[in-house]
């Protein structure tokens, strides 16, 4: 626990960092940012972003964060447009893979009209930084390499914060340390 303690507690100053939310990464990229960590540590992370984020929002630093739970968004937009139980007569009826296939054209996750990207971007103010979370949770419906390329397209005026459970090499992601989600080059490390 000491290593992944030693790297949460590095968060705030980073994310607070002038140059940091100056949203420019290296060689003028913009600041897209994975913090990885062993899916062990999940509630770990969890507690400190809660924390982290009440920290931030309530002090006088001038910049707010906004977190963005891709599960819980989902689960609300199956809801809003009542296709949760719909999702679940399908599973029981035709099969999961089914489900996910519904869920995924439902949600238009891998067209320009991303519902969830669309919604992170409507719901972000200026001098926000954006953490995503819940990457995790949404597997296998959700696949963080499709949100981080369809974000990257449209989201250039915040710093964003992908909480990874896996391994991020600078090259690809690992989710849970062992499923390849996909080739992803264009984020830095957080810490």
């Amino acid at each position: 626990m000491d290593d992944i303690a030693e790297r949460l507690s590095k968060i705030e100053e980073r994310i607070t960092d002038e140059s940091f939310l100056k949203n420019k990464g290296l060689g003028n990229e913009v600041g897209y940012y994975i913090f990885d960590y062993p899916p062990e540590y999940e509630l770990d992370v969890r507690e400190y972003v809660a924390y982290l984020k009440d920290k931030i929002n309530r002090s006088d630093m001038g910049v707010k964060i906004v977190e963005f739970d891709l599960y819980d968004i989902v689960i609300d937009m199956l809801k809003e447009r009542n296709y949760l139980e719909k999702c679940f007569e399908f599973e029981k009826t035709k099969g999961i893979d089914y489900a996910f296939e519904a869920i995924m054209k439902m949600l238009r996750l891998t067209s320009p009209s991303n519902l969830l990207v669309n919604h992170i971007v409507a719901n972000t103010p200026p001098r926000s930084v954006v953490f995503i979370t819940g990457v995790g949770k949404c597997y296998p419906f959700v696949r963080s390499h499709n949100v981080l390329n369809n974000l990257h397209q449209v989201l250039d005026s915040v710093p964003v914060v992908m909480f990874f459970p896996g391994k991020y090499s600078g090259q690809d992601l690992r989710l849970f340390g062992t499923i390849k989600d996909d080739n992803y080059y264009r984020a830095f490390k957080l810490v």
